[in-house]
């Protein structure tokens, strides 16, 4: 009970001080958190970074392993220097000079015993020279590690120009030949070239003369050699569709190498951050945009020999892909060169997509179209819908198509025009292809005068049957030619036919041969196509009344049976059945 009591009197106690304190127990808890945040920071410095030894022996180790052969060791040495003041855009090509610049003013200054360089993790900058342009130090940032200072990297050019003519101390006769060939040049300019009169040095205001005369001709020189090889294995191929390709098609190329050689030449020069950064993006921005024009370039050679196959083959399924083959193949080569300029431009890609992916659901509802545009396509495509060169009929367009796309697809309609149609729309919409159509078909009437003969019609229908027989596009198991009508001025023959053909303009040859026999046929047997027209009688009222003859219905009704038993039994026989009609006919 009295422990109890004890423990209630001092959280009454504690509770009133917190209410006479109020500040306290937020100090409490920013200490408690300053130490959470100092052990974490400790935690995360590497073991490579804890102290000036440590930070002295990366760097060191990480030179002498590019000496030794291992050149992806130089992230380790610019690691240990403090790049804060550098712009990242620069900073890699910076960080990779500054650090040869560190080592040879370190092997022109002294030998270096790291077991004299304190180890501590905590305390004051450890100075290792001071010189009469500026000194080298090793200071503890605030994120814990300790780097080569900001100082020191600013003074470094100016160092190296005071030991230049220093000897080294490594005590190695061929160390010189580890050390980049344009540090050892800046080391041997002479003085008046290295007066600053305007921005730059003298020697660099040469460098980049000399380097932009060096990329132009060499520029001229590879587009001369290229369009050469161009033209001649333009005109020694055996391939049609590389005929007409234009001389320039690797142009880009020549670009590509002009920028190339800036880009490493002005990583050699040693040029000031802010004449660098504006120099070296415009040379980046060069490279990429001449290399994804480069590749356009090869896409489109690939594109004029698919299509080339394309024609060649049966197939017209082909016809419908390998135009989007190089959409593709462009989209892709834009994404990558989108991605290599960010990625010069130090653009956090992981960030940048993740930014879409939290803007995909408004990106979604926006490109909705695009999206069933999109599937309306592959929807064509893998039912097979319809092909390039079909003729087809969707709600009130028809024509013939010309070209599939991932959007659209254009419809060349046979008065010329072109009508554009969203893919999205074939998802849903009735498409009658005709250019699937197995047979062509043609029905009609042909209309002859009342006037003909029946055996005559007979023959005529005959006659058209046999020519239906004899064309060779004409379908052979299905036709038909029959009187099938008493029009009110023609006595109309029925006419159903079809034919076998690839295309239309196949179909427009047959269709006009076929007819024009047709016209000959009812010229040899004397059958007249009959138009509209009415015939009047005038007849007198006696000569009326004299040829009409008295007969009353019962005479009249066997008068009609008689006539007809008559017919049949002339034609078809008296209770014949004739078989159905089959195809082919039998003779």
């Amino acid at each position: 009970m009295k422990l109890k009591k004890l423990g209630q009197q001092l959280i009454v106690t504690l509770t009133l001080l917190a209410a006479a304190h109020p500040g306290w127990a937020e100090q409490e808890q920013a200490s408690e958190k300053g130490v959470k945040s100092e052990t974490s920071s400790e935690e995360t410095v590497p073991a490579n970074l804890k102290s000036p030894r440590a930070t002295m022996e990366t760097f060191l180790h990480a030179m002498n392993d590019i000496k030794r052969g291992a050149p992806n060791r130089i992230e380790a040495a610019i690691s240990t220097l403090d790049l804060s003041d550098i712009n990242q855009l620069v900073r890699k090509e910076r960080g990779q000079d500054l650090a040869w610049m560190l080592l040879e003013v370190l092997d022109r200054t002294k030998i270096i015993d790291v077991k004299k360089i304190p180890s501590r993790i905590e305390g004051s900058r450890y100075l290792f020279k001071r010189y009469m342009n500026g000194e080298i130090a090793i200071s503890r940032s605030e994120s814990g590690r300790w780097l080569f200072d900001r100082n020191t990297i600013n003074s470094l050019p100016a160092i190296m120009d005071e030991v230049a003519s220093a000897e080294r101390v490594t005590g190695e006769k061929d160390e010189a030949s580890y050390v980049p060939w344009h540090i050892r040049f800046r080391q041997k300019v002479p003085l008046s070239l290295k007066q600053s009169t305007f921005l730059l040095q003298n020697w660099q205001w040469i460098g980049l003369l000399l380097t932009i005369l060096a990329g132009v001709v060499i520029d001229k020189l590879i587009t001369l050699f290229l369009k050469t090889s161009v033209r001649r294995w333009r005109n020694g191929t055996r391939h049609n569709e590389f005929k007409e390709i234009s001389e320039d098609i690797l142009r880009p190329l020549g670009l590509m190498a002009m920028a190339i050689v800036w880009w490493g030449s002005l990583n050699l020069m040693g040029l000031p951050e802010n004449v660098m950064l504006v120099l070296l993006l415009a040379v980046k921005f060069l490279a990429s945009i001449s290399g994804v024009w480069a590749a356009y370039r090869l896409v489109d050679l690939v594109s004029a020999y698919l299509h080339k196959q394309a024609e060649l083959s049966d197939n017209k399924l082909d016809d419908a892909l390998v135009p989007l083959i190089p959409r593709t193949l462009k989209v892709f080569i834009t994404v990558i060169g989108f991605v290599f300029i960010a990625d010069n431009l130090n653009v956090d890609i992981s960030s940048l997509l993740a930014g879409l992916g939290l803007g995909g659901l408004a990106f979604a509802l926006a490109a909705k179209d695009m999206v069933q545009n999109l599937f309306g396509s592959v929807t064509v495509l893998m039912d097979r819908t319809f092909s390039v060169g079909d003729w087809i009929i969707v709600d009130d367009v028809e024509g013939s198509v010309e070209r599939i796309g991932f959007r659209s697809t254009r419809v060349r309609t046979f008065y010329n025009s072109v009508v554009t149609v969203p893919n999205s729309k074939f998802i849903t919409a009735t498409v009658d292809n005709m250019g699937e159509r197995r047979y062509r078909r043609l029905s009609c009437k042909l209309s002859l005068t009342y006037d003909t003969p029946p055996d005559r019609i007979e023959a005529f229908c005959e006659g058209v049957r046999e020519l239906v027989r004899q064309h060779p596009y004409m379908r052979k198991d299905y036709y038909h030619a029959y009187l099938n009508e008493f029009a009110a001025s023609s006595l109309d023959v029925l006419l159903y036919v079809f034919w076998e053909t690839p295309e239309w303009n196949t179909e427009l040859r047959e269709r006009h041969r076929f007819m024009l026999d047709i016209l000959r046929l009812a010229q040899k047997l004397g059958v007249e196509f009959a138009f509209p027209t009415q015939t009047l009688y005038m007849k007198k009222e006696d000569e009326a009344a004299a040829s009409a003859t008295e007969m009353d219905q019962q005479q009249a009704f066997e008068l009609g049976q008689s006539h007809a038993r008559t017919i049949v039994a002339e034609t078809t026989g008296s209770g014949v059945k004739p078989p159905p009609v089959v195809f082919p006919p039998v003779s």
